[in-house]
């Protein structure tokens, strides 16, 4: 693997709003507020992990882009609705008004809306394209299923729920976990093997990005929860101590920034063992995961 993440961003943003389809102009406020969410910025994390595990298992990127697209429209639309008064209430995301304070809280859910269908839409327009070859459509369906379970109520609306249920409410670790590997792992988990299973991946080569994709998933909800409470809110283009004020369960809130720290560090690790046998060919995925420990936004 030769490219790095700001490479894989790149095409990612050069090629995200080209598998949105043309909206009838009768409709432009809906194609204006997913633009706008879609554009406003961010890391594309989650595509560039599915266009970097794609690469890794020998695939051909150019074919994975459309479902590397989905994913990054799956991730907006989450933030559109988490933004929203009825869950977290926020009116900045990434240095900009969140979607509903500039398009209004009607259109910003109809966007959120508009931009999971899209995505499923964009994956299935592209699996028709695989009816005659057997193989090619069986690796793209192994795709679309990881990306529906993990966007989907086994995923990260599952988690999603359980942390709104837990405002208020003192989770334990055990539960803490759950919902972050929920809200916040599965879609990373999902884009990762849905990348691997649109190359050539070996049983052994899925079982130790798993590994990975968990811990990878832990340790960037729990770096999330460390900049809520120590983060600088120009750097991170929102406000800070949201959580605290929402009285919402996080790893810092019911154990404290050392024990934080710790885990992170134990997360980090694990995830690196978990592809140390794969050395310098897996160096994308060991330098990712070990940032999240100088992690400022």
């Amino acid at each position: 693997m030769e490219r790095g993440y700001d490479e894989y961003k790149k095409i990612i943003d050069d090629h995200l709003l080209d598998f949105i389809p043309n909206i009838d102009n009768k409709s432009i406020s809906l194609y204006e507020s997913m633009k706008y969410s879609l554009t406003a910025g961010g890391k594309r994390l989650r595509p560039v992990l599915l266009l970097a595990a794609c690469d890794f298992a020998g695939g051909d990127i150019r074919e994975a882009l459309p479902y590397a697209c989905a994913v990054e429209y799956i991730h907006t639309y989450s933030l559109i609705h988490d933004d929203l008064p009825a869950m977290d209430n926020d009116d900045y995301r990434r240095g900009q008004l969140t979607n509903h304070k500039v398009y209004g809280e009607a259109i910003a859910i109809l966007a959120g809306d508009g931009l999971l269908t899209t995505a499923f839409e964009v994956i299935n327009k592209d699996m028709m394209l695989y009816f005659d070859s057997p193989e090619k459509m069986t690796k793209r369906i192994k795709a679309a299923y990881e990306i529906a379970k993990g966007s989907g109520c086994r995923g990260m609306v599952a988690g999603q729920v359980s942390d709104i249920e837990g405002e208020h409410n003192e989770y334990s670790n055990e539960m803490l976990e759950y919902i972050h590997i929920n809200k916040t792992g599965a879609l990373i988990k999902s884009a990762i093997r849905a990348g691997l299973y649109l190359g050539d991946p070996t049983t052994y080569m899925l079982q130790n990005l798993d590994v990975y994709a968990e811990n990878l998933g832990l340790a960037y909800q729990i770096a999330d929860d460390i900049l809520d409470e120590v983060g600088d809110p120009k750097e991170l283009g929102k406000a800070t101590g949201s959580d605290k004020k929402q009285n919402k369960n996080t790893y810092t809130s019911i154990n404290g920034l050392d024990a934080a720290y710790k885990r992170l560090d134990e997360l980090t690790d694990n995830a690196v063992a978990a592809i140390s046998s794969y050395y310098d060919n897996a160096e994308f995925f060991r330098d990712l995961v070990l940032k999240l420990k100088t992690r400022r936004k």
